[in-house]
């Protein structure tokens, strides 16, 4: 099956998921993966989709223009059943300031930490802003390990925590 990401954001409003895949539908698309969430007042999704010979950006058009969402795809290799689990939750929290994220995953990545989902929001007030980030990895490393690249990286406005996720499978 030939798999294409399509990118859809806009003005977050009722209705943008059932119209959005009933387009699809009735084009004849198959839906692979998808991860679908409002950020900052926008509406994103992202969705692997196979059109078969139909080409994607005239199935879409008329919904993505009456509802004024920009939309971008892009061929990909794609393949479903194929997760790695994540075996580790980092959680952080703290006073909101520029380069959390960078200093973070930075540290992770060079201690072999696969970052596999991450999620943020900006809580607290404007005055006091509060920085709150989940990060969903596998690693092969220990807890140790990975407690110890996040060391330093805290302070006292940040709190980090790093935990093993139990999966149940069966």
């Amino acid at each position: 099956m030939d798999w294409q990401m399509m990118t859809l954001v806009g003005e977050d409003r009722l209705g943008i998921v059932s119209r959005v895949t009933d387009a699809l539908y009735q084009g004849g698309c198959s839906l692979g993966e998808t991860s679908m969430m409002r950020l900052g007042g926008n509406f994103t999704i992202m969705m692997m989709v196979s059109a078969g010979d139909q080409p994607l950006e005239t199935l879409i058009a008329r919904v993505a223009d009456e509802l004024q969402l920009q939309v971008h795809i892009d061929p990909i290799r794609g393949e479903l059943h194929q997760h790695r689990v994540p075996n580790f939750q980092v959680r952080v929290v703290g006073a909101d300031r520029a380069g959390i994220v960078a200093g973070v995953t930075g540290a992770l990545a060079e201690s072999g930490f696969n970052v596999l989902e991450l999620e943020s929001d900006v809580a607290g007030s404007a005055e006091q802003p509060v920085y709150i980030m989940t990060i969903q990895g596998y690693s092969e490393e220990t807890l140790e390990r990975l407690q110890s690249a996040l060391d330093g990286l805290g302070g006292e406005e940040i709190e980090l925590n790093i935990s093993p996720i139990e999966t149940l499978i069966g």
